[in-house]
């Protein structure tokens, strides 16, 4: 059985030499590959072109150059679609694989007929099984609909999207978010108060952050924000340096952003709309409590005393970061219960387990 997966950004969580940055949908990818690897499964990333040679093989991953169809120009994705359909003929998989919202699941599902491969989608976001994409994106977003209904299978990672998907008349498999284990135990001291972790993009409200870090001078704060969105990040870079207490960041690669969790007593959330975050599962592997603006992913919060949600509740918000900061021994409790839930909810084999018992019967 042979996987494929089409994803911009995978191959650099495996590559021991890369600096560059990539996101939480990457990271899931990488993790899933590399685990199917381990299992003996052939497994191959076809990648986005960043200048790197065709077959390289990281940790039993075999990279794939597809040309630059993480760019969503149209020029770049029709320059891009004889490489990837190449790839496709010449490594023959069984399965190929989609992790979050592009229009490239329909043009899949339109080669599907000609390689004879099995089309599943992963679920990333929570707005790209509840139609909120479609409605931001009419033309892009109609398109990855249809090739996300006539997918041979779908993957929820949260409760709330597999229930979505379920009422949407689109049946799914569920597994959890794998985790990148730790290089080594955690040693260092909690010297930073309140840690902020993501990409710059309108949906993770960074500014929001900003107004926190101006509305506590007495605190101190660390931003890990690699720039996607351009006029969003030269403003918030900006706001940045004029803010003392704030230590800033234009992104850090994955083998080194652990260690920023470790230092951090509490992560700050202020994202509008996410799936299962994978800063979570990093603050929860360095026993850093959770201040969450909006992002309640299932019953985390009921289930697991590690923080808080305020439901959008700016005041409130506010008033617990104040609360937290002088109490240190209420952010040392609430780490221990966000170690508490990576231990009980996130296993790479159970998870591995999961994903290979929802594929189709026809083709496991």
């Amino acid at each position: 059985m042979k996987f494929l997966f089409l994803s911009s950004y995978a191959h650099l969580v495996l590559d021991p030499a890369s600096t560059r940055v990539s996101g939480g949908a990457e990271l899931q990818v990488a993790l899933l590959a590399r685990e199917l690897a381990a299992r003996g499964y052939e497994t191959v990333i076809a990648a986005g072109d960043i200048g790197q040679p065709d077959g390289q093989v990281f940790q039993g991953v075999k990279i794939r150059n597809g040309g630059k169809f993480q760019t969503g120009g149209l020029a770049d994705s029709l320059t891009a679609l004889p490489r990837v359909a190449r790839i496709l003929r010449e490594e023959r998989p069984d399965h190929v694989l989609v992790l979050g919202w592009t229009a490239w699941l329909f043009i899949l599902w339109a080669l599907r007929p000609v390689f004879g491969f099995q089309l599943h989608f992963i679920c990333g976001l929570d707005t790209e099984v509840n139609g909120g994409f479609r409605r931001d994106n009419p033309v892009r977003g109609g398109l990855f609909e249809f090739g996300m209904r006539h997918c041979d299978q779908r993957f929820a990672m949260t409760k709330l999207q597999e229930r979505l998907f379920l009422e949407q008349g689109m049946p799914c498999a569920l597994y959890r978010n794998l985790i990148l284990p730790r290089a080594e135990p955690r040693t260092a001291e909690k010297t930073v108060d309140f840690l902020w972790v993501a990409r710059c993009q309108p949906i993770k409200q960074p500014h929001i952050f900003l107004d926190l870090v101006e509305a506590m001078p007495e605190a101190s704060f660390e931003m890990i924000c690699p720039c996607e969105d351009a006029a969003l990040f030269e403003s918030v870079r900006v706001r940045a340096e004029t803010l003392p207490n704030l230590i800033f960041h234009n992104g850090v690669p994955y083998r080194e952003v652990q260690a920023h969790y470790d230092r951090a007593r509490v992560f700050v959330n202020t994202s509008t709309w996410e799936g299962w975050p994978n800063s979570f599962i990093q603050s929860g592997l360095a026993s850093t409590a959770l201040l969450s603006l909006i992002v309640r992913p299932d019953t985390l919060f009921e289930d697991f005393q590690l923080g808080a949600c305020t439901d959008g509740d700016r005041e409130r918000f506010l008033a617990l970061a104040r609360e937290w900061f002088a109490d240190r021994t209420a952010t040392d409790a609430m780490g221990r219960e966000a170690e508490r839930f990576v231990r009980e909810l996130h296993d790479n084999t159970k998870e591995t387990d999961a994903f290979l018992a929802g594929l189709p019967a026809a083709k496991r």
